[in-house]
């Protein structure tokens, strides 16, 4: 795979200044880094596809984690190669001969019983269409493969985020998405929307034959059904995250054997879905009296 570097898109973080205000009544000058708006077309096989908004760095990963996590690929296998243009505004991909036929193929069967629909979400944080979309959104999907976890893992992963990732650290407005591996830290990705973050540390795994199947990834965002979605076209075992979940979250994990960990931080986490019982066995590893 031809994978365009394109670090060099990455802008100085904007500076923005203003008056804070206290409570109290005083007035003084606050200046403090800002989030760079980024807007980035994707195209495929020439066809444009999707624009969205997003931080300007990894932006190969993005779309690579796009086009993953919205079903259009499967693997790395299905992509020839990815380029990123001059200015930081298209990333084209192209599909290898086999997976083109193999979609051609799907549309064809499809012709004529659905609806048409859009390969991929023209936007992130897209929210209020959960419901509507649950019963098709994973149609054809099937369960993922449990793997056992530790929670020593996801209390690490809460402590690195604890301590702050950069760029949320210099403007306060990102979301930080990581993958961990067994207790590995594989990459953490960061962007002003939690989507994005999501399908750039999807692309970096894509991109870097690292097996989804085995890794946990842990979110600062709330989980909403769409991330679960995503998830699951992914074949992610293990969803973690600081936040919380929604109740379609739940029932979508509990249909999919999604191993779902939320309020997750470095005192104390909430196991919401656990279908190999990981959680249950190992209170003692943990200082803890089993209950």
């Amino acid at each position: 795979m031809d994978v365009h570097n394109d670090f060099r898109f990455v802008k100085p973080l904007s500076k923005g200044c203003g008056m804070r205000l206290s409570r109290a009544g005083s007035l003084d000058a606050h200046c403090a880094s800002m989030q760079n708006e980024h807007v980035v077309r994707v195209r495929v096989d020439d066809a444009p596809i999707a624009e969205m908004v997003c931080s300007p760095d990894h932006l190969d990963e993005l779309a690579v984690g796009r086009l993953l996590s919205e079903g259009v690929v499967r693997s790395a296998h299905d992509i020839a190669d990815v380029h990123v243009d001059e200015s930081g505004t298209q990333v084209s991909v192209r599909l290898t001969a086999e997976s083109r036929e193999a979609r051609s193929s799907a549309a064809r069967r499809k012709a004529g019983k659905n609806a048409p629909r859009d390969d991929m979400a023209s936007t992130i944080d897209t929210c209020g269409n959960a419901g509507a979309r649950l019963s098709c959104a994973l149609a054809g999907a099937r369960p993922v493969t449990p793997v056992p976890w530790d929670p020593s893992w996801v209390f690490a992963l809460a402590d690195r985020l604890g301590r702050d990732t950069p760029m949320h650290k210099a403007t306060f407005g990102a979301h930080s998405c990581m993958l961990s591996l067994r207790g590995r830290l594989v990459c953490c990705r960061e962007d002003l929307g939690r989507h994005n973050a999501f399908d750039k540390a999807l692309g970096h795994a894509l991109m870097h034959g690292i097996d989804l199947g085995s890794c946990i990834l842990f979110t600062s965002g709330r989980v909403p059904v769409d991330m679960v979605t995503k998830a699951i076209r992914a074949r992610i075992p293990v969803v973690a995250s600081k936040a919380v979940p929604t109740n379609l979250t739940l029932e979508l994990a509990r249909t999919y054997d999604l191993t779902l960990i939320c309020s997750a931080h470095s005192d104390s986490l909430v196991v919401y879905n656990d279908p190999l019982g990981c959680a249950e066995r190992c209170p003692a590893a943990l200082g803890r009296t089993a209950g």
